[in-house]
């Protein structure tokens, strides 16, 4: 690994951390325990600008650095998020590669792909990954009843969505504002 991507994972992860660890929270209205944040943009950013090495660094930088500082209310809740952001960057780049296939050039519907396939595969699997662990005792679920565990899912499955809609616009944005200013 070479210096620049050492000083991207570095400067990107930091980033990331920051944002994690600021007040900048909405918990979801209708799941309080599920919160809104926008640390998962630079990742996305760093996915599309460098790729996926670079940006599942980054994210694993991050991940540790939660569970060592900020769990949450579940000590295994930083690697539901490192989850997230994996199956959202899978779905991101399984898209990238159909677009780079057909070489699509126009932004809005590059941009709309990605949102759109980024938020499926988030969504999915997080319902998978919740549908599984919240059965289980702390740490790593919440030892929720078969009912408990049903009556979560479509909450996980409206958080994960929603935040996924802000998420991948947003890097996409950073990624074309930081491409037009320096040469990546």
């Amino acid at each position: 690994m070479n210096t620049k991507t050492v000083t991207v994972i570095i400067v990107f992860a930091a980033l990331a951390i920051v944002l994690n660890l600021s007040p900048l929270k909405i918990p979801a209205p209708y799941a309080p325990y599920l919160i809104y944040q926008i640390w998962e943009i630079p990742i996305v950013a760093a996915f599309l600008l460098y790729g996926t090495r670079v940006s599942v660094l980054i994210a694993l930088l991050n991940t540790l650095t939660l569970i060592a500082l900020f769990p949450g209310s579940l000590p295994t809740g930083p690697l539901y998020n490192l989850a997230a952001i994996l199956g959202m960057l899978f779905g991101i780049g399984s898209m990238n590669v159909l677009v780079k296939k057909r070489s699509l050039k126009q932004e809005a519907i590059v941009a709309t792909l990605f949102t759109a396939s980024g938020v499926v595969s988030r969504t999915a699997l997080m319902a998978f990954v919740n549908y599984m662990c919240l059965r289980f005792p702390p740490p790593i679920g919440y030892g929720l009843p078969e009912e408990g565990v049903v009556a979560a899912i479509p909450f996980v499955i409206i958080f994960n969505l929603t935040l996924a809609l802000y998420t991948i616009p947003l890097g996409y944005c950073v990624t074309k504002a930081v491409k037009s200013y320096t040469k990546v």
